[in-house]
């Protein structure tokens, strides 16, 4: 019961994180915002466990670079420039596919278990949903709109939905090799801290205004998403991944639409209407419609 606990715990922060970051976009560059917030969870990592893991072989570091070049660098990347274009409603509710593509990825893998046409109709179900609710939170039904910047935000965000479902695929290979998750969480954040510098340093090499990085609210909002969002809740996901499995940890994220919505609704003022409402049903149904297994699939 505790680990589905931990599991809740995880995601009901990463659920608040579209907002943290769309307050923190006002002010603070989406690379910036990044390598921030990673540098300082990275640093609470190596704080709280200085060891150095020991890799069982040579060709596993390959595992660790590509958990943070994905579940790192271009899956937060990818986000924090959607929430620049789209509301963090539609944001969270698109990357809440991620479990759909998780699914098709296993299937190209060769575990096609979760492939069926329940699976199917959830899918298509939750993609019509995906564009009611970038309908309805893009200038509040206003079609040109949507068209444009809007909807190329949605796309990002439907992109790092995709990114994630490599990176929960990957996550899973390095728990089942039985490596300390604090410690392959901690190589993972070196990788992905290291990517995102480089991406900075050739894309946004101007550093953050010092009036910007005193606001309050901008050291608030830093200080939750690199020590909870990321040192902890990376880790948090981790062990629950390990303990639950990579299917039953992924159901979760289900929740994340109706807390992000929640969130943006109250805390940014961001647009409840029909389209919305409908969309964020029409999505959390497909998803999972998507994943129901039949009886006696224990998953």
């Amino acid at each position: 019961m505790k680990h589905h606990l931990v599991a809740l715990f995880t995601i009901f922060i990463w659920g608040i994180t579209f907002v943290s970051t769309k307050v923190l976009l006002e002010d603070i560059s989406p690379l910036w915002i990044l390598l921030l917030r990673f540098a300082l969870g990275l640093c609470i990592l190596f704080a709280i466990r200085p060891h150095i893991l020991r890799l069982q072989a040579r060709k596993d570091e390959l595992l660790f670079a590509a958990a943070g070049a994905t579940g790192v660098a271009a899956y937060y990347l990818l986000e924090n420039i959607a929430l620049v274009f789209a509301t963090a409603t539609a944001v969270g509710v698109i990357v809440a596919a991620s479990p759909l593509f998780t699914a098709l990825i296993s299937a190209a893998l060769g575990d096609r278990t979760a492939i069926n046409a329940r699976f199917f109709c959830g899918f298509a179900l939750a993609m019509a949903g995906l564009a009611i609710v970038g309908i309805g939170t893009a200038g509040e039904g206003d079609l040109l709109d949507f068209t444009g910047f809007a909807l190329f935000g949605d796309g990002l965000a439907l992109g790092a939905a995709l990114v994630w479902a490599v990176y929960s695929t990957l996550v899973s290979r390095i728990a089942a090799k039985g490596y300390e998750t604090i410690a392959a969480t901690k190589r993972t954040f070196v990788w992905g801290v290291a990517f995102i510098l480089l991406v900075t340093l050739v894309f946004d090499a101007h550093p953050p205004q010092l009036w910007a990085l005193m606001e309050w609210q901008n050291i608030l909002n830093l200080l939750f998403l690199g020590a909870v969002a990321s040192a902890a809740c990376f880790v948090t996901w981790g062990v629950a991944v390990k303990r639950l499995g990579a299917t039953a940890t992924s159901t979760y994220i289900y929740l994340v639409p109706a807390i992000t919505a929640t969130a943006s609704i109250l805390i940014l003022g961001e647009p409840l209407n029909a389209p919305v409402v409908s969309g964020l049903a029409m999505t959390i149904a497909g998803l999972l419609l998507s994943q129901k297994r039949g009886a006696g699939h224990d998953g």
